[in-house]
Protein backbone atom coordinates (compact mmCIF):
# COMPACT_ATOMS: atom_id res chain seq x y z
CA UNK A 1 0.00 0.00 0.00
CA UNK A 2 0.80 3.74 -0.82
CA UNK A 3 0.52 4.27 2.72
CA UNK A 4 3.26 0.78 3.71
CA UNK A 5 5.57 2.06 1.35
CA UNK A 6 5.74 5.97 2.90
CA UNK A 7 6.32 4.68 6.13
CA UNK A 8 9.67 2.24 5.32
CA UNK A 9 11.10 4.65 3.39
CA UNK A 10 11.17 7.04 6.25
CA UNK A 11 12.07 4.28 8.81
CA UNK A 12 14.57 3.33 5.96
CA UNK A 13 16.03 6.95 6.21
CA UNK A 14 15.82 6.75 9.81
CA UNK A 15 18.23 3.81 10.37
CA UNK A 16 20.67 5.49 7.84
CA UNK A 17 20.83 8.48 10.00
CA UNK A 18 21.31 10.50 7.08
CA UNK A 19 19.14 12.02 4.79
CA UNK A 20 19.12 12.30 1.21
CA UNK A 21 18.41 16.15 1.97
CA UNK A 22 21.03 16.65 4.89
CA UNK A 23 23.18 14.42 2.22
CA UNK A 24 23.25 17.28 -0.51
CA UNK A 25 23.79 19.93 2.17
CA UNK A 26 26.61 18.42 3.17
CA UNK A 27 28.55 17.54 -0.26
CA UNK A 28 27.13 20.68 -1.43
CA UNK A 29 29.06 22.41 1.92
CA UNK A 30 31.99 20.65 1.64
CA UNK A 31 32.40 21.87 -2.56
CA UNK A 32 31.63 24.80 -1.39
CA UNK A 33 34.65 24.97 1.22
CA UNK A 34 37.39 23.50 -1.37
CA UNK A 35 36.04 26.23 -4.03
CA UNK A 36 36.06 29.00 -1.36
CA UNK A 37 39.91 27.73 -0.53
CA UNK A 38 40.80 27.34 -4.14
CA UNK A 39 39.66 31.36 -5.03
CA UNK A 40 40.79 32.92 -1.66
CA UNK A 41 43.75 34.48 -2.70
CA UNK A 42 47.18 33.95 -0.63
CA UNK A 43 47.68 37.26 0.72
CA UNK A 44 44.39 36.50 2.78
CA UNK A 45 45.86 32.77 3.81
CA UNK A 46 48.53 33.99 4.49
CA UNK A 47 46.93 36.41 7.24
CA UNK A 48 44.98 33.78 8.47
CA UNK A 49 48.03 31.43 9.09
CA UNK A 50 49.80 34.21 11.29
CA UNK A 51 51.27 32.75 14.24
CA UNK A 52 48.96 32.39 16.61
CA UNK A 53 50.10 32.57 20.97
CA UNK A 54 49.54 28.67 20.78
CA UNK A 55 52.08 28.86 17.74
CA UNK A 56 54.91 30.83 19.24
CA UNK A 57 56.64 27.47 20.94
CA UNK A 58 57.59 26.32 16.73
CA UNK A 59 61.09 27.88 16.75
CA UNK A 60 62.22 29.64 13.29
CA UNK A 61 64.13 28.11 10.93
CA UNK A 62 67.94 29.15 10.93
CA UNK A 63 67.97 29.25 7.01
CA UNK A 64 66.15 30.89 4.07
CA UNK A 65 66.29 31.38 0.54
CA UNK A 66 65.88 34.47 -1.08
CA UNK A 67 66.46 35.34 -4.32
CA UNK A 68 66.36 38.14 -7.40
CA UNK A 69 63.80 38.17 -9.90
CA UNK A 70 65.43 40.51 -11.78
CA UNK A 71 68.63 38.32 -12.20
CA UNK A 72 66.18 35.53 -13.44
CA UNK A 73 66.90 33.91 -16.37
CA UNK A 74 64.36 31.34 -16.45
CA UNK A 75 67.06 28.69 -17.26
CA UNK A 76 65.27 26.34 -14.91
CA UNK A 77 68.78 25.39 -14.32
CA UNK A 78 67.79 25.28 -10.34
CA UNK A 79 64.91 23.04 -10.97
CA UNK A 80 67.09 20.62 -12.96
CA UNK A 81 70.11 20.58 -10.02
CA UNK A 82 67.30 20.39 -7.47
CA UNK A 83 65.78 17.20 -8.84
CA UNK A 84 69.41 15.90 -9.61
CA UNK A 85 70.37 16.38 -6.12
CA UNK A 86 67.28 14.46 -4.41
CA UNK A 87 66.39 11.72 -6.87
CA UNK A 88 69.50 11.28 -9.10
CA UNK A 89 67.18 12.40 -12.50
CA UNK A 90 66.62 15.84 -14.33
CA UNK A 91 62.94 16.10 -14.00
CA UNK A 92 61.10 19.68 -13.89
CA UNK A 93 57.82 17.95 -12.55
CA UNK A 94 59.80 16.84 -9.14
CA UNK A 95 61.92 20.46 -8.73
CA UNK A 96 61.07 21.85 -5.30
CA UNK A 97 61.82 25.17 -6.55
CA UNK A 98 59.22 26.20 -9.28
CA UNK A 99 59.99 29.13 -12.07
CA UNK A 100 56.86 30.60 -13.36
CA UNK A 101 57.23 31.84 -16.97
CA UNK A 102 54.80 34.02 -18.78
CA UNK A 103 55.46 34.80 -22.24
CA UNK A 104 52.99 37.57 -22.84
CA UNK A 105 54.04 39.93 -19.84
CA UNK A 106 57.12 42.08 -20.13
CA UNK A 107 60.13 42.37 -17.76
CA UNK A 108 60.71 41.83 -15.21
CA UNK A 109 56.93 40.04 -14.23
CA UNK A 110 58.12 37.86 -17.13
CA UNK A 111 59.68 35.10 -14.67
CA UNK A 112 59.25 34.53 -11.32
CA UNK A 113 61.09 32.28 -8.90
CA UNK A 114 59.02 30.16 -6.14
CA UNK A 115 61.16 28.87 -3.32
CA UNK A 116 60.02 27.06 -0.15
CA UNK A 117 59.65 30.54 2.10
CA UNK A 118 60.43 28.02 5.34
CA UNK A 119 57.51 30.14 6.97
CA UNK A 120 57.65 31.20 10.40
CA UNK A 121 54.14 29.68 11.03
CA UNK A 122 54.22 26.53 8.93
CA UNK A 123 50.72 25.12 8.22
CA UNK A 124 52.12 22.24 6.23
CA UNK A 125 53.05 21.20 9.41
CA UNK A 126 50.88 22.58 11.86
CA UNK A 127 48.12 20.46 9.61
CA UNK A 128 49.89 17.11 8.71
CA UNK A 129 47.59 14.88 10.70
CA UNK A 130 50.51 12.41 10.89
CA UNK A 131 53.61 14.36 11.45
CA UNK A 132 55.26 13.32 8.08
CA UNK A 133 55.66 17.21 7.78
CA UNK A 134 57.78 18.59 10.59
CA UNK A 135 60.02 20.95 12.07
CA UNK A 136 63.71 19.45 11.98
CA UNK A 137 65.50 20.74 15.13
CA UNK A 138 68.59 18.75 14.97
CA UNK A 139 69.41 20.88 11.70
CA UNK A 140 68.46 24.18 12.23
CA UNK A 141 64.68 23.82 12.43
CA UNK A 142 64.19 23.04 8.60
CA UNK A 143 60.89 22.77 7.71
CA UNK A 144 60.61 18.64 6.02
CA UNK A 145 58.57 16.59 4.66
CA UNK A 146 58.97 12.80 5.80
CA UNK A 147 58.49 10.70 2.93
CA UNK A 148 58.17 7.42 4.55
CA UNK A 149 55.68 8.77 6.82
CA UNK A 150 53.47 10.64 4.66
CA UNK A 151 50.10 9.25 3.85
CA UNK A 152 49.60 11.36 0.19
CA UNK A 153 46.48 12.79 2.13
CA UNK A 154 47.47 16.09 0.46
CA UNK A 155 46.86 18.29 3.45
CA UNK A 156 50.26 19.98 3.04
CA UNK A 157 49.68 21.23 -0.50
CA UNK A 158 45.82 22.47 0.03
CA UNK A 159 46.63 24.10 3.00
CA UNK A 160 50.34 26.55 1.75
CA UNK A 161 49.58 29.33 0.90
CA UNK A 162 51.39 30.41 -1.75
CA UNK A 163 50.88 29.71 -5.68
CA UNK A 164 51.62 27.88 -6.94
CA UNK A 165 52.24 25.57 -3.77
CA UNK A 166 55.81 25.21 -2.07
CA UNK A 167 54.56 21.71 -1.34
CA UNK A 168 55.36 19.26 -4.56
CA UNK A 169 53.69 15.95 -5.20
CA UNK A 170 55.96 13.21 -6.75
CA UNK A 171 56.06 9.78 -7.24
CA UNK A 172 58.08 7.93 -4.79
CA UNK A 173 58.42 4.17 -5.30
CA UNK A 174 55.64 3.97 -7.33
CA UNK A 175 53.71 5.93 -4.43
CA UNK A 176 52.24 9.44 -4.99
CA UNK A 177 54.01 11.69 -2.04
CA UNK A 178 54.41 15.17 -0.62
CA UNK A 179 57.14 17.02 -0.62
CA UNK A 180 59.38 20.33 -0.32
CA UNK A 181 62.55 21.91 0.24
CA UNK A 182 64.88 21.03 2.88
CA UNK A 183 67.86 23.40 2.01
CA UNK A 184 69.60 20.13 0.86
CA UNK A 185 69.77 18.41 4.20
CA UNK A 186 68.84 15.15 2.73
CA UNK A 187 70.82 14.76 -1.26
CA UNK A 188 71.60 11.12 -1.75
CA UNK A 189 72.78 12.26 -5.30
CA UNK A 190 74.90 15.09 -4.17
CA UNK A 191 78.08 14.20 -2.22
CA UNK A 192 77.38 17.98 -0.17
CA UNK A 193 76.70 18.87 3.07
CA UNK A 194 73.44 20.85 3.19
CA UNK A 195 71.22 22.68 5.26
CA UNK A 196 71.74 25.85 7.47
CA UNK A 197 75.91 25.68 7.38
CA UNK A 198 76.14 23.77 4.47
CA UNK A 199 75.72 24.26 0.10
CA UNK A 200 72.63 24.48 -1.64
CA UNK A 201 72.24 22.82 -5.13
CA UNK A 202 70.03 25.96 -6.74
CA UNK A 203 72.34 28.09 -5.41
CA UNK A 204 75.45 26.49 -6.30
CA UNK A 205 74.20 26.13 -9.44
CA UNK A 206 72.12 29.07 -10.76
CA UNK A 207 74.64 30.95 -13.61
CA UNK A 208 72.73 34.29 -12.77
CA UNK A 209 73.38 33.87 -9.05
CA UNK A 210 69.79 35.12 -8.79
CA UNK A 211 69.65 32.85 -5.24
CA UNK A 212 71.01 32.56 -1.88
CA UNK A 213 70.99 31.67 1.30
CA UNK A 214 70.02 33.66 4.39
CA UNK A 215 69.92 33.15 8.08
CA UNK A 216 68.02 36.28 8.90
CA UNK A 217 64.04 35.42 8.56
CA UNK A 218 62.71 37.47 5.49
CA UNK A 219 59.59 39.96 5.71
CA UNK A 220 56.53 37.59 6.12
CA UNK A 221 54.11 39.34 4.45
CA UNK A 222 53.39 37.94 1.64
CA UNK A 223 56.86 37.11 -0.50
CA UNK A 224 57.58 40.42 -1.43
CA UNK A 225 60.57 39.95 1.34
CA UNK A 226 62.07 37.39 0.01
CA UNK A 227 62.70 38.77 -3.57
CA UNK A 228 65.48 41.03 -3.27
CA UNK A 229 68.12 42.66 -4.94
CA UNK A 230 71.43 40.55 -5.67
CA UNK A 231 73.08 43.20 -8.25
CA UNK A 232 76.22 44.62 -8.27
CA UNK A 233 77.00 47.88 -9.78
CA UNK A 234 77.84 46.23 -13.43
CA UNK A 235 73.84 45.45 -13.80
CA UNK A 236 73.38 48.72 -12.81
CA UNK A 237 75.88 49.99 -15.71
CA UNK A 238 73.34 48.19 -17.48
CA UNK A 239 70.62 50.26 -16.76
CA UNK A 240 68.82 47.58 -14.50
CA UNK A 241 67.36 49.57 -11.73
CA UNK A 242 64.60 49.38 -9.62
CA UNK A 243 63.54 52.95 -9.96
CA UNK A 244 63.22 55.29 -13.14
CA UNK A 245 64.87 58.00 -10.65
CA UNK A 246 67.90 56.34 -10.25
CA UNK A 247 70.50 56.96 -12.65
CA UNK A 248 72.75 54.35 -14.22
CA UNK A 249 76.60 55.99 -13.49
CA UNK A 250 78.64 56.73 -16.79
CA UNK A 251 80.56 54.43 -18.83
CA UNK A 252 84.35 55.02 -18.26
CA UNK A 253 85.93 56.93 -21.10
CA UNK A 254 88.31 55.25 -22.80
CA UNK A 255 91.06 57.08 -24.25
CA UNK A 256 93.43 55.33 -27.31
CA UNK A 257 96.47 56.50 -28.14
CA UNK A 258 97.40 56.48 -32.23
CA UNK A 259 100.60 53.92 -32.42
CA UNK A 260 103.30 56.14 -33.71
CA UNK A 261 104.34 55.40 -37.10
CA UNK A 262 106.77 53.47 -37.61
CA UNK A 263 110.33 55.23 -39.67
CA UNK A 264 111.11 52.82 -42.92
Amino acid sequence: MPGEKESLNQETEAKKGLSRRDFLVTGGTAVAVDALISITPARAVAAAASPSPADASIPASKGYLVYDNKKCAGCTTCMLSCTLAHYGVQNLSRSRIQIMQDSFAKFPHDVKMAPCRQCQAPVCVMNCPVGAAYVDTENGNVRRIDSKKCIGCKTCIKMCPQQPHRTVWVLIEGKGKSSKCDLCIDTPFWNQKGGPGGKQACVETCPMMAIKFVTEMPDQTETEGYDVNLRNEHWLNLGLVDNSTVVPPKMPEWKTTMPKEVKR
